[in-house]
Parts: structure tokens; C-alpha cells; sequence
């Protein structure tokens, strides 16, 4: 049986002086386990919708439930920690080596020695990398590929139940981004958790998300299954998303 792991309740943010919403009286519900990629151009809200759901932001109006609980009655340090988050410019420390940037949280969680050892060298495996050729080493000793997969085994590192992730590949070149969304299929896969990836790749989003959120001004255009929206797009920003990506796809058929 499916359970709501994150329920928007006519959620609007607005910034200060600013005269609009940045998101506009969203509602929408997520089941476990999903795979939601969030699609828009820049300025369309997906990166606020993310942010109000650990808190950076906070809703000018409306409720947002996580498993049930209503995010403002918990503290919001202790939320983020419960949450996995993944941003493009990875955020690792350079100062630390490997294993201490993806034991932060759980050094602040006080976990014994043994046990934060043990889950460097499981996340490290799991996100392609050898432990003993890259604990040791230091942010700037990898590749840009190399420091995105560290961010995520950073976020997964207290073993989470949402996993947030904002264009976390936008700035990796096109081999290895989609070297990286097949990982990161395979790592959803088998670990059975909610991730919302933010992304203005319409062919990302498609290729990831069991279901897509469709933004534009704020608002949610459409919210379906890739091939629901393909085949039945909800309005005119909508199919034009979808006829700008067959065009594409026409033009490399040319050099087919």
C-alpha cells in the first residue's frame, strides 16, 4: 500500500516586494517511492517549490505535509537533516577530505567511529566510487562527475526518506550527465525512496521522473506520467515543450 510522502495544500510564496508569486496556490501529492522531476524554464518556481520543502524557504500561504506532519511544527534544523539535498554546485567542504565531507550530518548525530566508517564505504560503492582510492582524497583532486557523486552520497549519508536534488547535473558535460541519470535510476531503484530532481531539461525529466511536474509563472501546467503529457498535453506552453523537443529529435535524425 502507497503512502503521501509530501502533500502541498494551496502553497503560494511571495517574496518582498516583489508583487507576484513565485509559486501560486500549488497543490499536488506525492507518493513513496516516486520519482518526480520538477520541469520549467528559469523564474518558473520549481527551485522555490523544492526549498519550501526543507524549509530554506518558508510558504507566505498554504500547508505542506511530509508523511503527514505539518513541516512547521517541526524544527527546521531537524527537518533539513531528514532530508537528502543536492544542489549543482555540490557544496563540499575543501578543507575535508572525502569521508569527512559525507560524514558531516552524521558526526553532528553523534555515530560511533565504526558505524560512520562503515556507511563511508557502503555510500562510496554505491555511487561508483572505490573507498580506498577516494576517501582520502580532496574535493579539488576530483572531477566535476566525481564531486557530484560525492554531494549525493552526502545527502544519502543518514539514510533519508526524501531525497531533494536541484539540477544537480547541469553543470556536468553531456557524457557523463547521462552516465549519471542512469546511476541515478539504479540508485532510486533499489533503494525505494522519494526524490524530487529539479531540472529545465525537458529530456531529463522525461527520462527520470515516473511522473513530471510542469511549471510555468509559478503555476503547475501539468502533472502526469511522460507519456500522459506527450500524448495529451494539458495547455499551449506545455505542447510547446514538447514540439520544441520532437524538433530537436528531428534535427539529429538528419544526421542519422
Amino acid at each position: 500500500m502507497s503512502h503521501k510522502a509530501i502533500e502541498f495544500s494551496n502553497v503560494s510564496k511571495n517574496f518582498d516586494n516583489t508583487g507576484y508569486n513565485a509559486v501560486d496556490h500549488v497543490s499536488l501529492a506525492i507518493e513513496e517511492g516516486e520519482f518526480i522531476t520538477i520541469l520549467g524554464s528559469s523564474g518558473c518556481g520549481k527551485t522555490t517549490l523544492l526549498k519550501m520543502i526543507n524549509r530554506l524557504y518558508e510558504p507566505t500561504e498554504g500547508e505542506i505535509m511530509l508523511f503527514d506532519e505539518d513541516i512547521i511544527a517541526v524544527d527546521a534544523v531537524k527537518l533539513r537533516r531528514r532530508i537528502g539535498y543536492v544542489i549543482q554546485q555540490v557544496g563540499l567542504f575543501p578543507h575535508m577530505k572525502i569521508a569527512e565531507n559525507i560524514a558531516i550530518v552524521p558526526n553532528l548525530l553523534k555515530w560511533s567511529k565504526e558505524k560512520i566508517d562503515a556507511r563511508v564505504d557502503a555510500l562510496l560503492t554505491l555511487v561508483g566510487l572505490e573507498p580506498q582510492k577516494f576517501k582520502e582524497r580532496y574535493p579539488s583532486q576530483l572531477s566535476g562527475g566525481q564531486q557530484q557523486r560525492i554531494g549525493l552520497a552526502r545527502a544519502l549519508a543518514i539514510d533519508p526518506k526524501i531525497m531533494l536534488l536541484d539540477e544537480p547535473f547541469g553543470a556536468i558535460d553531456a557524457i557523463n550527465r547521462m552516465k549519471l541519470q542512469e546511476e541515478l535510476l539504479c540508485i532510486h531503484g533499489g533503494l525505494k525512496k522519494t526524490f524530487l530532481f529539479v531540472t529545465h531539461d525537458i529530456n531529463e525529466a522525461f527520462k527520470l521522473g515516473t511522473r513530471v511536474i510542469i511549471m510555468n509563472e509559478g503555476r503547475i501546467c501539468q502533472f502526469d506520467t511522460p507519456r500522459n503529457i506527450a500524448k495529451n498535453p494539458a495547455d499551449d506552453f506545455v505542447t510547446s515543450l514538447i514540439t520544441s523537443s520532437r524538433e530537436q529529435g528531428r534535427f539529429w535524425g538528419e544526421f542519422a
